[in-house]
């Protein structure tokens, strides 16, 4: 399969736009269940999502309701859209190439921000806020394991910045199908509505400077289409482990908010 991957908001609705207008297979709707009512402002042209964005192995194949199963050859020129955590639990033999996308960590945070405004709007009265993530958290946590899945399990992989296709789509696409093998560069085209873009960088304290600072040195890397340097990857992996114990945290406090199953006594 070809998989669409990146954070949520980092440009993966606006890649499979463009991959279903060049004229691939795909799985997954515009707009899932009620999200057309919910939160079509935040990508008024479709997500492209289904069950497989949180990966491709054996809880979503065979899928949990229908019982219906693909296998890898059936499915070789469908492109989906799967989250990092996704793409990071997926079977290896589904993943033939990857289109990875990533947005600049300060963009990422007004970003979901916005959605989930739209979410907590829509949520019923009764309902309570989940308990989430810290974005700037999720945004270092999700890209540091796209990074390491690349380098453990060496898929083909195409990744580029939200910026740079915005900048320069034609480019951009043509090179990106060139690399796919196919598709309709000038159909592709036509899905990428720059106009659809609300956020921009914005000031933000989340990280610490040293951290900030790291954090826009990656997004410049893969903006520019640098080398990770064995250097520059050694520095990674040393804010990773300065960042894992808050990471771990947020996560317990998540976990811990989650409704408790009912009691069969």
């Amino acid at each position: 399969m070809l998989i669409v991957t990146g954070t949520k908001r980092s440009g993966t609705s606006m890649w499979m736009q463009i991959l279903v207008g060049a004229g691939l297979p795909a799985f997954g709707e515009a707009f899932p269940s009620h999200w057309g009512d919910t939160i079509r402002d935040a990508n008024p042209s479709g997500f492209y999502e289904s069950i497989l964005r949180r990966g491709i192995y054996y809880r979503t194949n065979p899928h949990p309701q229908s019982g219906e199963y693909f296998f890898p050859e059936q499915v070789q020129r469908h492109v989906v859209k799967v989250f990092i955590p996704g793409l990071v639990r997926t079977d290896r033999a589904f993943i033939g190439k990857v289109v990875a996308t990533m947005r600049a960590w300060r963009e990422y945070e007004s970003s979901i921000a916005r959605l989930y405004a739209m979410e907590d709007e829509k949520r019923k009265a009764d309902a309570p806020t989940p308990v989430r993530m810290p974005a700037h958290l999720e945004w270092w946590a999700e890209n540091f394991a796209l990074i390491r899945d690349i380098a453990t399990r060496r898929y083909p992989v195409n990744v580029q910045s939200y910026d740079s296709l915005l900048a320069d789509p034609d480019k951009v696409i043509a090179e990106t199908l060139s690399w796919v093998g196919e598709g309709d560069v000038a159909a592709g085209r036509a899905a990428v509505n720059p106009e659809h873009r609300t956020q921009h960088q914005v000031e933000s304290d989340s990280f610490d400077t040293e951290t900030a600072a790291l954090c826009d040195e990656l997004y410049d890397t893969v903006d520019q289409r640098k080398v990770l340097t064995p250097a520059f990857v050694h520095k990674l992996n040393e804010c990773d482990r300065k960042l894992a114990p808050l990471i771990v945290e947020a996560q317990k406090k998540i976990t811990a908010a989650l409704p408790k199953p009912a009691s069969s006594d």
